[in-house]
């Protein structure tokens, strides 16, 4: 079922979740055990993110380096295949502009067609400093918006040559916003300028980056809405586990910690800082639940015992 589907027949908020695929040489055992953990929670639909290839250096051993390009966590796709087969829930793979030409990606969603999975969500991708040769003949997406260009044209049945008598795809097709704006954007009005480029482009929903302070949500979304986007907006949840989260979170994604909770970390025992974390996010979900937002959607990467902390008391007043 299409995400936009399941949004509409929803009497109430949902909450659904995103995942990290293993590192290359690990077992998807390891996923499968974080999305057991989920299933008495009734996971509506889940995110697998994607990753290109980066460029690293191993040392040979005689005192050089020697440059390697590898994908460290691929897998996106089998993944989604195999949540699907198994727990028959919705994933919604995360397919990406950077590091994947466009014929890579026709590929991609050729087999996603095929496998049932009818979800995706259209990235530009993060800059890993490798810039990915392009090969002769080949092309790239440049931006989120051409990459759900590519997708609408083959749910219309286009393909990047000229086929006999194509089949049309069905994917629902969500893009990201980012209610502290993208860090490259010059201010948050042009940044949803943009993003309604995205939803004019033909993009069914918006999940936005993880954000601490609910009023810099709501404050996007009044703005998203008036300036005539009008598809569901889903707020996307982050729990703070870890005093490092302090720095590494709002250097990484960009984004402010509200003061109160930096100072209750702060002054906290380390072993403390979880249930630090996860009450603060149980409220966010509470107010914006209450505020009527179509879901909440939890980046819970590789584990799934903290926002199981956060959703049962949730799930069981429901």
């Amino acid at each position: 079922m299409k995400v936009v589907e399941l949004l509409d027949q929803a009497s109430e908020p949902l909450i659904s979740y995103e995942l990290i695929p293993p590192k290359r040489g690990g077992s998807i055992q390891e996923v499968m055990e974080v999305v057991e953990e989920l299933m008495p929670f009734d996971p509506p639909f889940i995110d697998v993110t994607s990753h290109s290839a980066t460029v690293e250096y191993v040392e040979s051993g005689d005192g050089t380096w020697r440059r390697r390009v590898k994908r460290k966590r691929p897998g996106t796709l089998g993944l989604c295949a195999a949540i699907q087969s198994r727990f028959g829930v919705p994933t919604v793979p995360h397919l990406l502009c950077h590091g994947f030409t466009r014929e890579e990606t026709e590929d991609a969603l050729i087999e996603l067609n095929y496998l049932g999975v009818h979800n995706v969500m259209a990235l530009r991708g993060d800059d890993n400093g490798y810039d990915k040769p392009l090969p002769s003949g080949r092309s790239r997406n440049e931006y989120a918006i051409d990459l759900v260009e590519q997708i609408v044209d083959m749910n219309e049945g286009r393909y990047l040559e000229e086929l006999m008598d194509p089949a049309q795809a069905d994917f629902c097709i969500g893009v990201a916003g980012y209610p502290e704006k993208h860090f490259r954007a010059p201010n948050l009005t042009w940044d949803i300028l943009n993003l309604k480029r995205k939803v004019d482009a033909g993009a069914h929903y918006v999940t936005t980056q993880m954000f601490f302070d609910n009023e810099a949500f709501f404050n996007f979304e009044q703005k998203c809405r008036d300036v005539g986007i009008g598809v569901p907006i889903i707020p996307g949840i982050k729990i703070l586990t870890k005093k490092r989260h302090l720095q590494m979170l709002p250097s990484r994604f960009h984004l402010k910690i509200p003061e109160a909770l930096a100072a209750e970390v702060e002054a906290a025992k380390p072993e403390h800082v979880a249930d630090i974390g996860i009450e603060w996010a149980r409220k966010q979900c509470l107010e914006l639940m209450e505020a009527g937002v179509p879901s909440v959607h939890f980046y819970i990467m590789q584990r799934a015992d903290y926002v199981t902390r956060v959703v049962k008391p949730i799930h069981e007043m429901a």
